[in-house]
């Protein structure tokens, strides 16, 4: 297939708006524009016309008091429709509802965005304390137990490709998150799964494990967590660390005949 010259520069013009989206990563927090070019490396003047275009489409709108931007609407109805026409959603949530109720924690399924993890299902236990994250949040692949547990599942070759790409674009401080993810892989060697702490808000943990899912085997991260003080790590890596590697089996073979790409 081939483009000219207009459809390759509407084709970047799309590609640049979805960034801008993805740069609010799920949260309610409002961005502006300085942000957005912070998050995204776009130029100041392009992240300027695009602000003012999505919020004219409906994508974004402005933040009570301010001139910052949220996400507005538009974005919803997409979401909407994927929930609502994808059979693995369909098929996952009641799944992992029930683990989410009987452990008390959340339980989110993700898919890989750049060098973060998108929440593509997510249940949350009844009495737990918000962990403020929900279906469209963006997370860290490289400091979180869903981002360890994907990347540990991929083939090696992959898995050194996304880690170069993280050293690249986090600097002279990916050395110490490195030392963290080698300590994570040792763990998921070891046990099948990793607790991380802190690795995306304060007072908060994740276990994560990866999981393959439909015909393809597409490689997802799976994970528990809850927001807690004081907790004792040590018999939640064991009771909800061996709740999590007996729900994956059950959730992969619940989704095996899918088709994918997801």
């Amino acid at each position: 297939m081939t483009f000219d010259h207009d459809s390759a520069d509407a084709l970047l013009t799309v590609s640049r708006g979805l960034q801008v989206l993805r740069a609010f990563r799920g949260e309610r927090a409002p961005l502006s524009n300085a942000e957005i070019v912070a998050r995204t490396g776009l130029p100041k003047s392009t992240v300027s016309r695009l602000t003012t275009t999505l919020m004219f489409s409906g994508f974004l709108q402005h933040a009570s008091g301010g001139r910052q931007f949220e996400l507005s609407t538009g974005p919803l109805g997409i979401g909407q429709a994927f929930l609502e026409s994808s059979a693995l959603v369909q098929r996952a949530q009641p799944f992992m509802q029930a683990l989410a109720d009987r452990l008390n924690v959340s339980v989110a399924l993700a898919m890989p965005d750049q060098l973060e993890m998108l929440y593509i299902t997510y249940c949350s236990g009844r009495n737990i304390a918000t962990l403020r994250l929900g279906v469209g949040s963006m997370l860290p692949m490289a400091t979180t137990a869903i981002g360890r547990g994907y990347l540990w599942g991929l083939p090696a070759d992959q898995r050194e490709a996304l880690i170069e790409r993280m050293a690249l674009y986090m600097g002279p401080g990916f050395a110490k998150v490195r030392e963290d993810i080698d300590a994570s892989f040792g763990e998921l060697a070891d046990t099948g799964c990793c607790l991380v702490v802190g690795g995306y808000q304060r007072d908060t943990y994740g276990i994560g494990c990866p999981i393959k899912v439909g015909r393809q085997g597409t490689v997802m991260g799976l994970n528990c967590g809850a927001a807690v003080v004081g907790a004792d790590f040590a018999k939640v890596r064991s009771t909800m660390g061996k709740a999590l590697l007996e729900a994956a089996p059950e959730l992969e073979q619940l989704l095996q005949d899918l088709e994918g790409p997801f």
